[in-house]
């Protein structure tokens, strides 16, 4: 372990009582109360503000707080897409001026077993899968939790914008997985596989926070990372173009591309490469025809490797109102009654929308909107909820 200061206050090195007094209060915890004292919570620190954050206001309740910060991909220490030198040193400069302890652990082999080699899977499959949620139940809430359990820690934080709320008593008991109160940064849907077991041990303290709110914190506490921008895209793949990073791993199979008439209007490079509902990069940007909208991504024929392509944003190929969705996880350990409340989201920046269960079989469901859905994917995730509460969800298979 690399002991980056004695931690033998709980005050954030530069910071006032009475700011950081100010901040609990904003962030509507009470000062002076200390609910986690003699709690041994490790918190994923990634070197952003987020984690940061998370690991301030853990500490200012009192919680034994450590910082473990993960490496999960090997490929990345050189380069100009590299960037886990830098978030390794901010992690550590983070848990210097807080005051705890910073753990490194290397989940590279845990991760590419269990979270990358399922995706070119998927992609050479002809599916467009989703890392973060495999890699959130896989490896910051299995590898990560069972090593934190290891040095002791009773809890995990991460700096998720969720929640967890614990209902009933006794053998009754039960965790929710809530959204984050922020709209814009809610991040339930990435979290929708994790198990009562994992939940019961999860702690995401920016959940009832918004953006702006932790942003300030981290400033006005004068924490290193304060100003670092938000990290993006697929975490192994960080800021480098995804189709020189997949044509690393996949091969390259070119085919027509065809429109929905059967005119062939150019060549793809290889049917893993687009996704349903793409737009930009088809490599058919000038073709001047038809009703001159733009032309979208809507079906892909593994057989033949061709790609089907349309014009215009609300074409009925882009349109579904069945989805039928396998790996079915729900969080509650059992399929949600269909009350009539329920709402689904199919990809992570849409807007839920009303929906039934049509069908439960196994690990296979069944959703029907009223309103179509656009582009829905295979090897997307299909999400449910009711109300805040998030019940889970599964793989996209087929939409029409």
């Amino acid at each position: 372990m690399t002991n980056l200061s004695e931690a033998s206050t709980p005050r954030v090195r530069g910071a006032t009582a009475s700011v950081e007094r100010s901040l609990l209060e904003a962030a509507g915890l009470r000062p002076g109360e200390l609910p986690g004292q003699g709690t041994r919570v490790v918190v994923g620190l990634s070197g952003g503000v987020d984690s940061a954050v998370t690991a301030w206001l853990l500490k200012a309740q009192g919680y034994e707080v450590v910082g473990l910060f993960m490496k999960n991909w090997e490929d990345d220490d050189d380069g100009e897409y590299c960037s886990t030198r830098q978030d390794w040193l901010d992690a550590a400069s983070v848990a210097d001026v807080i005051g705890i302890d910073i753990e490194a652990v290397n989940f590279a082999a845990e991760y590419r077993d269990r979270v990358f080699a399922e995706f070119l899977r998927e992609y050479s499959a002809g599916r467009t899968p989703n890392p973060d949620v495999l890699c959130n139940a896989e490896i910051k809430f299995k590898a990560f939790l069972d090593h934190a359990v290891r040095m002791g820690a009773a809890r995990i934080a991460t700096g998720h914008y969720a929640r967890v709320r614990t209902v009933g008593e006794g053998a009754a008991v039960r965790h929710e997985l809530l959204r984050g109160v922020d709209p814009g940064k809610d991040q339930s849907y990435f979290l929708h596989r994790l198990s009562q077991a994992q939940l019961a041990r999860a702690m995401f303290p920016l959940g009832g926070l918004h953006k702006r709110q932790v942003r300030e914190i981290a400033d006005r506490l004068g924490l290193p990372n304060a100003k670092k921008k938000d990290s993006t895209g697929i975490c192994f793949i960080g800021e480098r173009p995804f189709r020189e990073f997949l044509n690393r791993y996949l091969p390259t199979r070119p085919g027509p591309i065809l429109t929905e008439d059967g005119k062939k209007v150019g060549e793809h490079v290889g049917l893993a490469f687009y996704t349903l509902g793409q737009r930009k990069g088809i490599g058919i940007g000038g073709t001047k025809q038809g009703s001159g909208d733009p032309w979208y991504v809507a079906r892909k024929d593994l057989e033949s490797d061709t790609l089907h392509v349309v014009q215009g944003h609300d074409h009925p190929w882009l349109m579904s109102t069945r989805i039928e969705s396998d790996h079915a996880h729900w969080i509650a350990g059992e399929p949600p009654a269909d009350d009539g409340a329920l709402t689904a989201r199919t990809r992570y920046r849409q807007a839920d929308s009303a929906c039934r269960l049509a069908q439960v079989e196994g690990e296979r469901f069944v959703l029907e909107f009223p309103q179509p859905q656009w582009a829905a994917t295979p090897g997307q995730s299909a999400v449910l909820y009711r109300g805040e509460v998030c019940l889970g969800g599964g793989l996209i298979a087929a939409a029409r």
